[in-house]
């Protein structure tokens, strides 16, 4: 256990980080989720509005650090790819 005043407070910090970044990847799984349930029942609508959100919560979880930002960037393209086709094919 640190002994300084600053390395406690720094231990204090992190931890408190630690929590938001558990936070923000928790945010980012269930949003995924979201739009991945959507697709698998078809439901194009419902899929992309959640695809908006996602963008969203996956740009700012990669703008906080919470995830790393070409990550953020493939699960936006994995799934627009994915409803993309799922609209193509729906035609």
């Amino acid at each position: 256990m640190a002994n300084h005043k600053s390395a406690l407070k720094r231990h204090k910090q992190s931890l408190l980080q630690q929590s938001r970044n558990r936070a923000n990847r928790t945010r980012v799984k269930n949003v995924v989720k979201a739009v991945n349930a959507a697709l698998a029942e078809n439901n194009l609508e419902n899929a992309r509005t959640n695809l908006v959100s996602a963008t969203s919560v996956l740009a700012k979880a990669a703008h906080k650090g919470a995830i790393h930002w070409k990550k953020a960037a493939r699960k936006i393209s994995r799934m627009t790819r994915a409803i993309n086709a799922a609209a193509k094919k729906a035609q």
